[in-house]
């Protein structure tokens, strides 16, 4: 029958072939532009993208939400799309505005929001099962323009440069234990922890423990985070990478200082996305250093996070 891996990467091959919608988007991948940025040991790429405006702009507040159908919710996907169910409890669907060459949304099939504490996981089984690719949750005020259902995304490994960041920056070990370590990534521009495990129970023990020491805002459903995870070489890795704000001042800003940016988990993962071309061709390094600072939790708060995990 095939691995999950390969019944998606087939998947995306049948969908191609009857999907208008999809098949031009991902044709329309060839076209897109892109720029890096060496930060010395990393580097950010920025990719100029039209078909990702519908969700950098996307409207997410509680009344534009209400106004519209959820488009996870099985009943009302287009009536080309086709998925490969997970247990019953999750379905593999063709994202049909990519960034990258293969991309899936992974919605849950109850409309439920989306929140991550009880679905770490089912995150870490989804990347074992889809160990082809890299999966990535973002939190409901951190880039999800679907914060009413639960779902996680996959795009094809290697293409996030975070993937093989973490080898090379620097990293400080906090915890190390059988089948279990864990570094602070405080020399990224993007404060964040990196969770190693063989042992996915143990991941998902740190993993609670984190989710606890961070500040759930007051009303809010839970902390402000992107997560980006990959399953290799008999090893479970996640970054979790703790949010300060939704978008950056740059977004709201108008005239020339507007630049239509709202950072996700693949922004993060060091790919900016730009929908418009006028931002794709004024921004600088300084621009992408402010934006991970201003929408990344600042250094102070990073110890204060790691004080309080020391001691729990």
């Amino acid at each position: 029958m095939g691995s999950i891996s390969e019944k998606a990467e087939k998947l995306l091959h049948n969908q191609l072939e009857v999907w208008q919608l999809a098949q031009t988007n991902y044709r329309n991948l060839s076209t897109v532009r892109s720029k890096e940025f060496d930060f010395g040991n990393f580097k950010v790429r920025v990719q100029f993208n039209p078909g990702r405006i519908q969700s950098s702009a996307a409207k997410v507040d509680a009344k534009s939400i209400s106004e519209r159908k959820c488009f996870l919710c099985p009943a009302n996907l287009p009536k080309e799309q086709e998925g490969i169910d997970i247990d019953n409890k999750y379905q593999i669907l063709v994202n049909p505005f990519p960034i990258f060459p293969e991309h899936f949304t992974i919605p849950a099939y109850d409309h439920t929001d989306q929140l991550i504490l009880d679905r770490y996981e089912d995150m870490l089984t989804l990347s074992q099962l889809l160990d082809r690719y890299s999966l990535f949750y973002n939190g409901p005020k951190c880039g999800a323009s679907a914060p009413d259902h639960m779902h996680f995304q996959a795009g094809i490994k290697g293409f996030m440069p975070i993937e093989h960041d973490v080898e090379n920056v620097g990293k400080r070990e906090l915890v190390q234990l059988e089948d279990l370590t864990v570094y602070a990534l405080d020399n990224y521009l993007r404060n964040s922890f990196l969770i190693c495990s063989q042992d996915k129970d143990k991941s998902v023990r740190f993993f609670s423990e984190l989710y606890h020491a961070l500040e759930i805002r007051a009303g809010e459903p839970e902390p402000m985070m992107n997560i980006i995870a990959w399953y290799g070489n008999g090893m479970f890795h996640t970054v979790v990478l703790p949010r300060e704000q939704h978008r950056p001042a740059c977004f709201f800003a108008c005239g020339g200082d507007n630049i239509l940016i709202s950072p996700a988990s693949v922004d993060l993962g060091g790919v900016f996305i730009t929908p418009q071309e006028k931002d794709f061709e004024k921004i600088t390094a300084k621009d992408i250093e402010n934006i991970l600072k201003e929408v990344c939790v600042s250094d102070v708060k990073f110890e204060t996070i790691i004080e309080s995990l020391m001691i729990r």
